[in-house]
């Protein structure tokens, strides 16, 4: 298990590939995304 084995992180890095064991980015939580959409209509309607 390493560079060669797609299953591994190692191996998704390598080939640079995404799955399970390699997630695109942290999604961010519901809460923190309400934030977000309230600032930003905040600054939309200022």
């Amino acid at each position: 298990m390493g560079r060669g084995d797609k299953k591994t992180k190692k191996g998704k890095i390598s080939k640079g590939s995404y799955g399970n064991s390699r997630p695109r980015d942290k999604q961010k939580s519901s809460s923190e995304m309400t934030e977000t959409k309230a600032t930003e209509q905040g600054k939309k309607s200022a």
